[in-house]
């Protein structure tokens, strides 16, 4: 089957299904521009004083709070970073009320500001800051990221993004809530993701491929569930995505 037969076939099987669930990884943000993790040129591949995954980790954090802020700083928040075709194609099927939920690894909140409003951030958000004393959050336009390690600016304390650092685990209600949506669904697009970070990877094994339920896999390259699913597409998903969703 070639490429024009596979959109055709995605199109068809999109337009079937009532109840969608789009669970997306870091592929579906490098297409705006932001750096991946675990490609051959992704931050985990590159030289820093510590390793990323030692700087990104709660440990780190919390003691060498300076050093863990230059890196997030320079590495994440990266300025003039918009959505992509594929975050607004997504936004399309949610307001075509097709698309329930869509449940993302990525931190960068681009789903949101494409206007999507059903999504699940398995990860957290670079958007969303806490106070390590009091845990009230800290809205992003009241911090100062001039300053070397930014404080709360109500009593002075640490604040941290509200991201999932290594040595942290996930959010209980965001997990219960991604569950039920992807055992809820028809039809479960896995988009712009290797599949290699657990716990997150492992929510598709509560999706019920069975019957007239559609499993699609879109990537720029093969992964460990191409041969389980019902159709998979390579490339890059914001093209793929606007070609079969109007």
């Amino acid at each position: 089957m070639d490429t024009k037969e596979k959109l055709a076939e995605l199109k068809e099987i999109i337009q079937k299904a009532n109840y969608i669930v789009f669970f997306g990884g870091a592929g579906v943000s490098t297409e705006s521009g932001l750096p991946d993790f675990r490609s051959v040129d992704g931050l985990y591949h590159q030289k820093y004083a510590f390793p990323p995954e030692e700087i990104l980790s709660h440990d780190f954090f919390m003691a060498r709070p300076k050093e863990f802020y230059q890196f997030y700083k320079e590495k994440l928040l990266i300025p003039g970073i918009l959505p992509n075709p594929a975050h607004y194609a997504l936004q399309r099927l949610e307001e075509q009320g097709k698309l329930k939920a869509i449940i993302t690894q990525n931190i960068d909140g681009l789903h949101q500001m494409a206007g999507s409003k059903a999504v699940y951030e398995l990860h957290g958000s670079i958007h969303r800051y806490y106070c390590v004393k009091h845990h009230h959050q800290i809205p992003e336009e009241e911090i100062d990221f001039s300053k070397s390690i930014p404080l709360c600016p109500h009593c002075h304390s640490i604040i941290r993004p509200d991201v999932v650092l290594y040595q942290e685990g996930l959010d209980e209600g965001i997990l219960s809530e991604s569950i039920a949506h992807i055992q809820n669904a028809d039809l479960l697009i896995i988009g712009g993701t290797s599949l290699t970070v657990y716990p997150a990877a492992g929510l598709i094994r509560y999706f019920p491929h069975h019957g007239s339920n559609k499993l699609v896999l879109i990537n720029k390259e093969e992964g460990r569930l191409d041969t389980e699913c019902d159709l998979v597409l390579y490339g890059k998903i914001g093209e793929i995505l606007s070609e079969v969703v109007s």
